[in-house]
Formats: structure tokens, sequence, C-alpha cells
């Protein structure tokens, strides 16, 4: 619930994150979050119709990062249970897929019929020593900055994943916002329940900032702090997009949606999920990059 949504800000430039798998500096963060994902099943999130808008989404500028790429390598790190991953592999590309968690790792294996050009790797997004540099020609992050907590340790792995990506090569990352959360598990509660004894209004900063404990998994962002985490890296940013909008908003009706009126739904929001108007208001962006 509010617990597993909400997040931490820190107030001048430190901690300002987001969701997904992986993060380690203290035993007890691995903890929290292999215990989470030991539990949570993301590709039945992904399944259903307001997951689906995010998982499309993110495919289809994934297709047109690799367009016109002759051959492409691809790292996913944080790769979770291989979603984007296996998809990517079945369709005859050559993945190097990377998450914290083990059971993840299983079970993505699990999906493969070893006709795929995969690796999979229990890895640390923080430390890629084992990648070369200059590596991949798309690299992915559609997790680690979820599960990040300070300035620091978000620069290392966007710089870890500016390192193993050719020059020229594409950067997407994956970051969970603040206002979304605001907006959905705070006023979106007719009667808020209380956290550890504490209001939920006790939960956010005077400035509506999501604060969060470690164990409570993720951390979200804002727009201007996404690209003041962009301006210390050697990219351009070609597009930040809104992966999913305003789907979770009204998510039971668009999981009701019968595919006709989903299609026009896609339509919409495939219309509008470039709008830098709208897209710090989106449950999920994502930032698309390029090294130079």
């Amino acid at each position: 619930m509010i617990s597993k949504t909400l997040n931490t800000f820190a107030n001048n430039g430190g901690a300002r994150q987001c969701r997904t798998s992986v993060v380690f500096r203290k035993d007890n963060i691995m903890g929290y979050i292999e215990e989470y994902y030991n539990s949570y099943d993301e590709d039945a999130r992904l399944l259903l119709r307001h997951g689906r808008v995010e998982y499309l989404t993110t495919m289809k500028y994934i297709r047109k990062c690799l367009s016109g790429i002759a051959d492409p390598s691809i790292i996913e790190i944080g790769a979770g249970t291989g979603r984007y991953s296996v998809t990517l592999a079945k369709q005859g590309y050559k993945v190097t897929a990377i998450d914290l968690v083990q059971k993840n790792i299983d079970v993505m294996k699990s999906k493969l019929d070893g006709t795929e050009d995969i690796r999979s790797i229990q890895g640390n997004a923080l430390d890629l020593s084992y990648i070369e540099d200059n590596s991949f020609d798309l690299t992915m992050l559609l997790g680690p900055m979820y599960h990040l907590y300070t300035k620091e340790d978000k620069l290392k792995a966007l710089l870890e994943a500016v390192r193993v990506t050719k020059p020229g090569g594409y950067i997407l990352v994956a970051y969970c916002m603040n206002e979304s959360t605001v907006i959905q598990y705070i006023f979106g509660m007719a009667n808020p329940p209380k956290t550890s004894g504490e209001k939920i209004f006790d939960k956010v900063t005077k400035d509506w900032r999501c604060m969060s404990l470690e164990e409570e998994l993720f951390e979200m962002i804002r727009t201007e702090e996404i690209a003041e985490l962009d301006s210390y890296l050697p990219v351009e940013r070609i597009k930040l997009i809104a992966t999913d909008g305003a789907t979770n908003y009204n998510r039971q009706v668009i999981d009701s949606m019968d595919d006709e009126m989903f299609e026009k739904w896609m339509s919409f929001h495939f219309a509008t999920c470039e709008r830098q108007d709208l897209v710090g208001a989106s449950n999920h962006t994502l930032d698309i990059l390029r090294k130079l």
C-alpha cells in the first residue's frame, strides 16, 4: 500500500530516486528488495491492460532506438524476470540481462528454450566492472533507479550504464514520478490510513516530496531532478517519455476495456506521451539518452 509506494527525498541535491531491481550498499537493503521481488509478480502487472500501456510504450521506443542498427547488442540492468530481455532475445537480438534477485533470474531462464542469444547474470547496477567499456548499442535501466536513495548512487549507476554503452548508443532509464504518487496514494484515498502510527500526510515534505525509508523500497523523482542527473553525464537527451501517462489514474476502467476501446486509449496515449507539460504527472517515465 502506501508504505510500498511513498519514498524518500533529501532536501538539497541528495537522494531523489524511484522503483525496481538493483541497489545494494547494505545487507538490509538487499534483503528488502529480495523479499519484495521474491513475492511480487511483475509480469502479471505488465500483462494487465494498465500495465501493458507501460510495456507497449517502452517497447515502441526500444524499437525506435534499435532501428537502423545492424546486429545490435543489448544490455538490460535490473532485468527482473525478463519481460523485456526475453522478448528481445526471442526476436533475435543479442541480450545480456543483469538482475540482483536470483529468483528473478531463475524465472527468466525458465522462459527460454535454449535457442535465444541471451546471457543472464546476477549483478549490481552500481558495479559493472566485469563488462567492458563501449560494449552495447542499447543499455536499459528499467528498474534500478527505483531503489537508489542517494544522488551519489544514482549517478554511479548511470555512469556505469553510460560506460558500457558504445559512443552513439542509447541509454533508456525508467523512473517513478513524485506527483502521481501524491495524487493517487494520498489525495486518492477518501480516508487515508495511518502508517506506522503516523498520518499519511507526514509522508511528504512541505513542498510535497514523497518521503520513504529503505524498507519501503521505492523512491520518487521529479522531471527537473532527472534533468539535473543527466547534466553530469556525457549524453544528450533525445526524449523524456510518459510511459503510462494518465493510465494509472483510471486503471480499473482501462483494465475493463474491450480490445477496440483499449486500442483507442493507446492511440490517445501515444499522441500525448511526449508532451512535456504532461510527463511529470505520469506514474513512470522513460529518459532516452544518447552517448556522446
